[in-house]
């Protein structure tokens, strides 16, 4: 299969060797090093300078590349609005969805997606820091801001940077299997599916956003202590504050309710038990948290976009 990842000057270098690795170590697990031909295309020729400030030889060019592709992953950067809406780009890689199998993005390489006109009324994720501007600029589109990678049909967008080689892994599985997966998983030292399963900015990273040492207390509690209760009154009472001003000092320090933080690191510890046991619904809802099945249904949907079943189904680690 010909893999091709589209780079740019100021290219992040991650989103490019990220998932070339993965095709690779793939290729060596099949014991055919032709399993996977994996290849640079730039917009310019030469060795581009990626946003590191390492360079980059690029293996063809927008402009000269031959040949019929099977996959075309777009790469991202900060600095994505600098080529996202060259008209030539925009033409040539219109063309190309038109022949490849699938095509897609790595982080914010969604924005040149977007910019072609191929993410209309599509589901896609990308960056969780972009996400917003992403759906802002795109109203006809679906972001999903909470996912590692999203595939819609054969258009295949994935989150930031090293969510790219999670992206890549998925086409492996799809390609050639489960056993194989698992096996470039194990040898890159990477998770096969991550903890959490689609979260990419799961309750724990988000506790360490707060600068107020009380407010990270109170994340931390919230944590280690689903099943107790987390309502706004016990825990301002246990942070010391009315509940107003802890009410207004939590969503200041922690850019959510403090409902939805805990809602969060509740739903995002079902999931991982939902991957990992095989524990009954009541029992799970239990074990985060929530006395009521239905409330906990309600509010898994809400988060994830599918009921704890599904879910199940789908990201069951020994599944």
């Amino acid at each position: 299969m010909r893999i091709a990842l589209l780079a740019f000057p100021r290219v992040q270098l991650l989103d490019i060797v990220g998932p070339a690795d993965v095709f690779a170590e793939a290729a060596k697990q099949l014991g055919n090093p032709r399993a996977y031909r994996v290849e640079v295309i730039g917009t310019e020729p030469g060795l581009l300078k990626g946003s590191s400030g390492l360079r980059l030889a690029v293996d063809s060019t927008v402009a000269t590349h031959k040949g019929k592709l099977d996959t075309l992953l777009v790469a991202g950067s900060p600095f994505v609005d600098d080529i996202a809406h060259n008209p030539a780009l925009q033409q040539w890689l219109r063309q190309q969805a038109g022949s490849v199998r699938r095509i897609g993005s790595v982080c914010s390489g969604a924005f040149v997606l977007a910019a072609a006109g191929m993410l209309r009324g599509r589901r896609v994720t990308t960056h969780w820091n972009s996400s917003a501007r992403l759906s802002e600029e795109n109203p006809d589109t679906q972001v999903e801001a909470d996912s590692i990678y999203v595939k819609d049909g054969n258009l295949y967008t994935s989150a930031g940077v090293t969510a790219g080689m999670d992206l890549a892994l998925a086409m492996v599985e799809e390609d050639h299997g489960r056993e194989l997966a698992l096996r470039v998983a194990r040898e890159m030292v990477m998770f096969f599916k991550r903890p959490g399963g689609q979260s990419q900015f799961s309750a724990h990273l988000a506790a360490q956003t707060a600068e107020r040492s009380a407010i990270r207390a109170i994340q931390d509690h919230v944590l280690a202590h689903l099943k107790d209760d987390l309502s706004v009154p016990a825990l301002a009472s246990r942070a010391g504050m009315s509940e107003r001003n802890f009410a207004r000092v939590f969503k200041q320090e922690a850019g959510s309710t403090p409902a939805e933080f805990v809602e969060l690191a509740r739903i995002d510890a079902a999931r991982r038990l939902a991957e990992e046991s095989d524990l009954p619904l009541k029992r799970l809802a239990d074990e985060v948290g929530y006395a009521n099945v239905d409330g906990f249904r309600r509010a898994f949907l809400r988060r994830l976009g599918v009921t704890p079943s599904d879910y199940r189904a789908r990201f069951r680690l020994d599944g």
